[in-house]
């Protein structure tokens, strides 16, 4: 994972109290229970984010042609990879999602 777990605690922290200092936010439930609830949710999409990595680089290292780790080709290659599968998971919005939004 790319985020420490006290890491993980102390944004949970700071968006739980982002949240409280706001008016059009209102808890049904505790303070402490949200906060919880926003460590699991960064924890479980870091897990997923880390499942990606793994498997756009499976996908980089099976091309035919070997692709080196670092050089321009493999970097957007990963990305290209990477977004793909992060929308594959629901993590990311695809790209006209993303357009339609803004309008």
């Amino acid at each position: 994972m790319r985020l420490s777990r006290e890491k993980i605690v102390r944004i949970s922290h700071q968006l739980t109290d982002v949240l409280v200092s706001s008016d059009d936010v209102e808890f049904v439930e505790d303070r402490d229970t949200i906060r919880q609830q926003v460590v699991q949710i960064l924890t479980a999409t870091l897990h997923e984010e880390e499942k990606a990595d793994l498997e756009v680089r499976k996908k980089i290292t099976s091309q035919k042609k070997e692709i080196l780790e670092g050089s321009e080709e493999w970097d957007v290659l990963y990305r290209k990879y990477y977004a793909d599968e992060l929308r594959r998971l629901g993590i990311a919005a695809a790209p006209d999602d993303r357009e339609r939004r803004r309008s």
